[in-house]
């Protein structure tokens, strides 16, 4: 199998939405957006169509919940892979979508780098599969444990620091976070910057990936110029 840009359809009523996905699409390397369906009918049509590697879904539409839709996918003869990217938090919900299969499920606002890191892990598996496809292999329990996404690279609880995107440091990350929690009034990212000795850039960096994580939360503060500035304490 030759290799291509994974095909993703977007399938978000709220096209605001819809158009920040597509431009955190284009920021990743490997990956094209091949259509935004905003209804059941738009969302059919494309997949039979374009017959797409990722869709990412939402739960709610008008006329069709997400979770049926998905159900449908996983009975197409090409199978596609499904990251859910929705507002909804119902402990039932997100069940019922990862006992149907779901690659991710995030939550909306969704943060670039958490969005990034799904696509990068997604990414990983996804050459994997083309390669087992492509050696028409049997698969050793190795092999499924990666497809699994039981096993990145070694063993043990030092793998967590695999998913990390890129340009996270788990110690820089470790430091952010113990500033973070010996303060318990809030900091900006000028102020962590300063006590981890990076820039300000880098520390936004972290704050916002810790964001993603639902390990710390930021509040709008106004300086004394009246222009807000956000502050992050921890949860």
């Amino acid at each position: 199998m030759k290799n291509h840009d994974i095909e993703v359809l977007i399938i978000e009523d709220d096209l605001r939405i819809a158009e920040i996905q597509k431009r955190f699409i284009e920021k990743i390397e490997g990956f094209q957006t091949v259509g935004i369906a905003a209804s059941y009918e738009e969302a059919k049509t494309f997949i039979e169509l374009l017959q797409p590697d990722l869709l990412l879904l939402d739960v709610y539409f008008p006329d069709m919940n997400g979770l049926d839709l998905l159900k449908e996918t996983k009975q197409q003869e090409k199978q596609m892979d499904v990251i859910m990217i929705t507002a909804t938090k119902e402990i039932q919900k997100v069940q019922e979508a990862i006992s149907i299969g779901v690659f991710d499920y995030m939550i909306k606002p969704v943060v670039f780098e958490r969005f990034k890191q799904s696509l990068v892990r997604y990414q990983e598996y996804h050459r994997k599969l083309v390669e087992f496809q492509d050696e028409n292999l049997h698969l050793t329990q190795q092999q499924v444990d990666k497809l699994l996404r039981k096993e990145v690279s070694g063993t043990g609880p030092a793998n967590d620091k695999t998913y990390l995107p890129k340009g996270i440091d788990p110690l820089t990350l470790e430091k952010v976070l113990v500033f973070l929690g010996r303060v318990n009034t809030g900091l900006t990212a000028e102020m962590v910057a300063k006590e981890i000795g990076v820039s300000r850039t880098t520390a936004r960096r972290y704050l916002e990936h810790l964001m993603s994580e639902e390990k710390i939360a930021a509040n709008l503060a106004y300086g004394t110029v009246g222009r807000p500035e956000r502050v992050y304490i921890v949860k």
